[in-house]
């Protein structure tokens, strides 16, 4: 297949880009400056365009791209920077695809967010959407990719939180883990559903051709609470975590609405979908998972 890519210069697309292209698939990279290789074409969210062909000559696009929810304060102009960075180039892909008889895919970025906090209640891709500011932007996100036409298969890839040795749920803390400064956010009992890095780029080669259409849980056999996640970053570096992050000096740092929304909401999420499909998880477990990273 020819595929076309949004955000592949971060952690999920670019080892998708490598995944599809080991497994024989082309594949065109959008990027927002000056195309520098033949594999990439420009393309400008903001303003709905993409360079030359746009997307008339792809079988399928994946939309990875979004700024990092967790990478700021959430200020009111970073709130809009989060919306436009997915609603915009959703949209510009939308756009596009009406103009493509050839392409019949789009797996659009979303994030298992959209169920908001719901305690230890076990979720999957029929659960309801929340009410809190992630829960309706990844409403609002999956929504414009809906409007692609009727002749393209749409999936929305529900991710969790990905697990790798840089960047994802991991990355900027494994430093202070291995000095034996982590530890459980808060009472650590909220629910974290993991998918490591390996298994989220399989799950969406898979889902460029299986027979899905509507939202898939892009998450582990697993999840865990965030203490027991705790713990088994602790075994893996061979570290105590006995120093808890307490909920007040996290709202200082982050802010009310993201430690509430983003950090200690717990989401108790299954891969039905993936189940469904067929997908074989190589990490079924977070200990597998972190061996694999760290061991």
């Amino acid at each position: 297949m020819r595929i076309a890519i949004a955000g592949s210069h971060g952690l999920i697309g670019h080892a998708l880009t490598q995944r599809l292209r080991w497994s024989g698939h082309e594949v065109v990279r959008l990027v927002r400056s000056e195309p520098i290789s033949p594999d990439q074409r420009a393309w400008n969210p903001s303003g709905g365009t993409i360079e030359g062909p746009g997307l008339t000559d792809v079988d399928a696009v994946v939309n990875l791209a979004g700024a990092g929810i967790a990478d700021a304060r959430w200020t009111q102009s970073r709130k809009r920077d989060l919306r436009s960075s997915r609603i915009d180039t959703t949209r510009t892909i939308t756009a596009a695809l009406t103009e493509s008889e050839r392409c019949r895919v789009f797996l659009a970025g979303s994030a298992i967010g959209i169920y908001g906090d719901c305690g230890d209640r076990e979720l999957d891709e029929s659960s309801p959407v929340g009410d809190d500011f992630l829960a309706e932007l990844c409403r609002d996100w999956e929504a414009e990719a809906d409007r692609a036409p009727e002749h393209v298969r749409v999936v929305n890839l529900r991710t969790g939180h990905v697990l790798a040795s840089t960047g994802g749920l991991i990355g900027k803390q494994a430093l202070i883990y291995r000095l034996g400064l982590g530890g459980r956010i808060g009472d650590g009992q909220q629910w974290v559903s993991w998918i490591s890095l390996r298994d989220h780029v399989a799950a969406t080669e898979a889902l460029l051709t299986a027979e899905h259409h509507g939202p898939a849980n892009l998450v582990g056999p697993e999840p865990v609470r965030n203490i027991e996640f705790t713990k088994a970053l602790g075994r893996v570096f061979h570290r105590p975590t006995v120093l808890p992050l307490p909920l007040p000096v996290a709202r200082a740092a982050f802010g009310q609405e993201m430690v509430s929304t983003a950090m200690v909401a717990s989401q108790r999420v299954r891969p039905a979908v993936l189940g469904r499909i067929g997908h074989q998880f190589q990490d079924t477990t977070v200990d597998q998972a972190l061996t694999h990273l760290f061991g």
